[in-house]
């Protein structure tokens, strides 16, 4: 990947991301499902400014799911959610990202 930003697609802000910032100093992305641990190790860092210690990715298959009216329908239409890569990313201590502002 040359572009940093095609690395690193979005952040994930959910309770359980929250709690692992606060406590862990973890911080959990959205990445390109082709990027590896090195280049997602090198967009955090040139990104933010901080220094990585550790790098876990998984890999999340798309959900079959269904439409108009599931199993009441004569002929379902059947897609698919989109897969992705999520990357979990640990930080030296002292280190943090600003994800948003309070204020």
């Amino acid at each position: 990947m040359s572009n940093v930003y095609s690395v690193i697609r979005a952040p994930v802000v959910t309770e359980k991301s929250a709690d692992a910032i606060e406590n862990d100093n973890v911080y959990t992305f959205i990445v390109d499902r082709k990027a590896n641990k090195i280049e997602i190790l090198r967009a955090i860092e040139s990104l933010w400014d901080v220094k990585v210690t550790d790098v876990r990715t998984m890999q999340y298959r798309g959900k079959v799911k269904r439409a108009l009216m599931g199993r009441l329908s004569q002929n379902p239409k059947i897609g698919r959610r989109p897969a992705f890569k999520k990357a979990v990313v640990q930080l030296v201590e002292g280190d943090h990202i600003e994800f948003y502002e309070v204020g």
